[in-house]
């Protein structure tokens, strides 16, 4: 696979899912900065829109397209986005979600210690239990998910590799992709109390949700600053699903009536999700300078892109 090169001075970064939400908001932002000659990949064609980044087709599962692949880049940052991360998927298709979630990432861990790059691995709260959080970065993992068991076993592949790395742990990510490809928490509630829709909403799962625009960015600080070891990168309010609805339903002047208290009882899904987790930002922003948006004013910026939207 011939991959166009174009000479810079400039350090190569290499995104993997560059195609989903979280890897949109890289590009973008890469390419807005100026930083770093941006390679995207994603599974079959590009998805992005604009220009400015080389765009590469990669099936992250093939180990030698992989090598190949990052042998010829030579980038001196991978920021590995891309996962299954479809929870109740991942229960009932576990040889798929190993094979994405666990053998793509040895394959670009052995891939990044070749040339040396500096691996940044997007991982997840998911691999804890759920009896207590907000948590920091030493807390024992304990995942009650195969999702959450195949994160854990590539946080260990990172943390055992030879070469510089770090681990951005987050927590549930939300956004508006350019192409509208999927949904979130705020757009579903909007959308169903708009149509005078009752939902049923649990308020016994705590969470500190992120708005994809500051993943991205948290991601980006450890790059620049070559920043090595575990950090949490996600929102600092922690809220209940419940409570996000009805901040959702103030924003855009809503009827909250509409909106039912549940618990995770109520719902039958295939993977037991932790009920309480959520992240202390401490190290980040002390080391990083990291700073996310407050959920309400995340739910302002939402609100600006599906106008743009015409939504």
């Amino acid at each position: 696979m011939a991959i166009p090169i174009q000479h810079s001075s400039k350090k190569k970064i290499f995104i993997t899912g560059a195609n989903g939400l979280l890897g949109q908001k890289l590009v973008s932002q890469l390419v807005s900065i100026g930083d770093f000659e941006v390679f995207a990949s994603g599974k079959g064609e590009s998805r992005l829109p604009g220009d400015g980044f080389n765009y590469v087709s990669l099936e992250i599962t093939n180990r030698d397209q992989v090598h190949q692949v990052i042998g010829e880049i030579k980038p001196d940052v991978i920021i590995h986005g891309a996962a299954m991360t479809n929870v109740d998927q991942c229960e009932q298709n576990q040889e798929d979600c190993f094979d994405v979630n666990v053998n793509a990432t040895r394959y670009l861990v052995e891939s990044a210690e070749a040339v040396q790059a500096h691996f940044i691995f997007v991982s997840t709260d998911f691999i804890f239990s759920g009896e207590k959080g907000p948590l920091d970065e030493e807390e024992k993992a304990s995942p009650v998910n195969y999702y959450g068991e195949t994160k854990l076993i590539g946080e260990q592949m990172v943390m055992n590799s030879n070469t510089k790395w770090a681990i951005a742990r987050t927590v549930l990510v939300f956004g508006i992709a350019h192409d509208m490809s999927r949904t979130n928490i705020i757009l579903w509630v909007k959308a169903s109390l708009e149509s005078g829709k009752q939902i049923q909403v649990v308020d016994d799962q705590f969470r500190t949700p992120t708005l994809a625009e500051d993943l991205a960015t948290g991601c980006i600080l450890i790059a620049q600053q070559e920043a090595e070891g575990v950090f949490n990168i996600s929102g600092e309010d922690f809220l209940t699903p419940f409570e996000m609805a009805h901040l959702t339903a103030d924003f855009f002047q809503l009827d909250k009536s509409l909106i039912n208290r549940a618990d995770s009882s109520t719902f039958t899904q295939p993977a037991k999700r932790p009920l309480r987790t959520g992240f202390k930002i401490e190290k980040a922003r002390k080391q990083l300078g990291f700073e996310p948006k407050s959920f309400e004013a995340a739910i302002g910026i939402l609100a600006k892109q599906i106008n743009l939207a015409g939504l």
